[in-house]
C-alpha cells in the first residue's frame, strides 16, 4: 500500500488496487487546492462536502455520496470548508 501526501500533509491518500483500476481514499483539510489529472478520475465524497470547479464549469457543491468525474490531463480546483474524506478511482 502506498502513502501519499500532498499540500504540506493537509491532503493524504492511501492508493490500493480495485478490480476495474486503481484507487485512493484519503482525507482533505480544510483549505483551497488545485489538482491535475494524468488519467479520468471519478471522485466519491465519503463525508463532509466541498466546492469544486471542473475545467470549463463553475463552482459546484458535492456532498457525502456525490461523485464527479475528471478528464484525463485537467485541473481542477477544492475549496474545502471542513474535513472531507473521498473515494478516487482512475480510469
Amino acid at each position: 500500500m502506498k502513502h501519499n501526501s500532498y499540500f504540506e500533509g493537509r491532503v493524504q491518500s492511501l492508493a490500493l488496487s480495485e478490480r476495474d483500476g486503481p484507487a485512493t481514499v484519503g482525507a482533505i483539510e480544510p483549505g483551497d487546492y488545485s489538482f491535475s489529472t494524468s488519467s479520468e478520475e471519478r471522485m466519491t465524497i465519503v463525508a463532509g462536502s466541498m466546492r469544486v470547479r471542473l475545467p470549463g464549469e463553475g463552482w459546484r457543491e458535492y456532498a457525502a455520496g456525490e461523485t464527479f468525474v475528471v478528464p484525463p490531463k485537467a485541473s481542477f480546483d477544492i475549496e474545502a470548508r471542513t474535513d472531507v474524506a473521498y473515494v478516487c478511482r482512475y480510469r
